[in-house]
């Protein structure tokens, strides 16, 4: 098995930040990547989360195997978490986002109101892996654009507390990995799907991985990628398929090449609604 870690200095730094003020949060918004749920669920901020009220949003659902975005809310929901699927990109359901923060501080905004605050404020951290989305619902929420947003790991480096119109004020944390992936394969799907530096890993190796996940569950739109039929797909195996995708997309024996592309084709969506994590 492939081995994968990514922790850099600045995302310790970040966590230590973060446990420093979470006193002063009365909600924690967890982002994870709806394609994977649990691979992309950071357990140093559950440790975090103490008796906070906790809200996991899982974005990109746009991108995502809509079934398993269901089951997956479902799960968490079981969990006792407040749960909402979102696609921050094309800033659909915002407003039922802010609706659920305010569920989800509900008992803090009552004791406020009780004090005499006319218009409490809810202090909210949003926290999450690397490209996970985080940046852009702040801009959605924050009405401009605050936070800098990019298709590549590592963009927020500060944490920053920043005001909405909602009464919301939020913590912006950087995208939060943690030191050792125990299983390998959360490796390689962080890796996959772009939460982890392209130049920590091999490209190849990753779509390998890849690949034997499509054949396994989204043999359909793997065979319309590849520009063959399932029943040719099924006569060779992943290395072989590999080879073949790369010499099919013009790229001759170049498989590290096609690999990249492959992966930047799964990330965008282009190969199909996937998700890697599955109930």
């Amino acid at each position: 098995m492939v081995n994968i870690q990514w922790y850099p200095g600045h995302m310790n730094k970040a966590r230590n930040q973060l446990e420093d003020k979470m006193g002063l949060i009365d909600v924690i918004v967890e982002v994870l990547d709806a394609r994977i749920p649990q691979s992309s669920r950071n357990p140093m901020i559950e440790e975090l989360v103490g008796d906070k009220p906790h809200l996991i949003i899982l974005n990109k659902a746009d991108l995502a195997d809509p079934i398993m975005t269901k089951r997956w809310q479902k799960e968490f929901t079981s969990q006792g978490k407040f749960v909402m699927a979102l696609d921050s990109l094309h800033n659909t359901n915002m407003q039922v986002l802010v609706r659920m923060i305010k569920k989800a501080a509900a008992a803090k905004i009552k004791k406020l109101t009780a004090k005499g605050a006319s218009q409490p404020v809810i202090r909210i951290a949003l926290a999450g892996i690397p490209n996970c989305g985080k940046s852009t619902i702040i801009n959605r929420l924050v009405g401009r654009n605050v936070a800098e947003v990019g298709n590549k790991p590592g963009v927020t480096k500060g944490q920053n507390w920043l005001k909405t119109t909602d009464n919301i004020q939020i913590l912006d944390t950087p995208g939060i990995l943690w030191p050792k992936f125990e299983d390998q394969t959360v490796g390689l799907k962080l890796a996959a799907l772009g939460a982890i530096k392209d130049s920590v890993f091999s490209a190849d190796d990753v779509a390998l991985f890849v690949l034997a996940k499509l054949r396994m569950h989204y043999l359909k739109d793997l065979s319309k990628f590849a520009r063959t039929t399932k029943e040719e797909i099924t006569k060779i195996n992943d290395t072989d398929l590999l080879l073949a995708l790369t010499e099919e997309y013009g790229m001759r024996d170049d498989y590290d090449r096609f690999a990249t592309y492959m992966l930047q084709r799964l990330r965008k969506g282009k190969i199909g609604r996937i998700t890697l994590d599955r109930l």
